[in-house]
């Protein structure tokens, strides 16, 4: 379905259009990164329930400042931006204990070209690596989700976070250590 009959080209248009009121514009922009600004959500907090949460407090914060969005960046990519921070302010918010799983929800898009024996492989260790990932602190799984999966530089986590270029390696390198040892810890004892 098109905002008022014309489909734009690109978020750019709808961008404009939304800074100057149009709320239908800003729907549309919604219903294009909706399902990205969940999963960030989700690989961010861990919880299904937080996640719809922490999406629908993305996109409301993302309405009211859209006015000084200033466009040196892709909206999808400042969208993430205002998801990784909503998601940080309702860790902080909540005391909350961490989910055991990522559940069904988490979902990588397939590999194209990978062999059945790879994607075997791959699919035998997931449910492990997101078990891992879970049980990292907060700290860590943000840093390695935002590297890993949307491949932000050091320079962008480290001030999204609030932390040193350092501090991201650093987190970042822990973060990798311990996913490495869980995974050992569970081929190990499958022999």
């Amino acid at each position: 379905m098109s905002v008022r009959g014309v489909r734009p080209s690109n978020d750019d248009e709808l961008v404009d259009r939304a800074r100057r009121g149009d709320a239908g514009a800003f729907g549309e922009l919604v219903r294009r990164h909706q399902n990205e600004v969940y999963t960030v959500a989700l690989r961010m907090v861990a919880d299904r329930h937080l996640a719809y949460d922490v999406a629908q407090d993305a996109f409301v914060r993302a309405w009211r400042a859209i006015g000084r969005f200033r466009g040196d960046a892709q909206f999808s990519t400042w969208i993430h931006r205002v998801t990784v921070n909503t998601a940080l302010t309702h860790r902080d918010r909540r005391s909350r204990t961490r989910a055991d799983s990522l559940e069904e929800d988490f979902r990588e898009p397939e590999a194209e070209g990978l062999s059945p024996e790879r994607a075997a492989e791959s699919a035998e260790i997931r449910p492990h690596l997101e078990a891992a990932l879970v049980a990292l602190p907060d700290t860590l799984r943000a840093v390695v989700v935002l590297k890993d999966v949307y491949d932000w530089s050091h320079a962008d986590i480290a001030g999204e976070l609030g932390i040193t270029v350092t501090a991201a390696k650093v987190r970042l390198h822990r973060a990798r250590s311990r996913l490495r040892s869980a995974l050992r810890t569970h081929r190990e004892g499958d022999r």
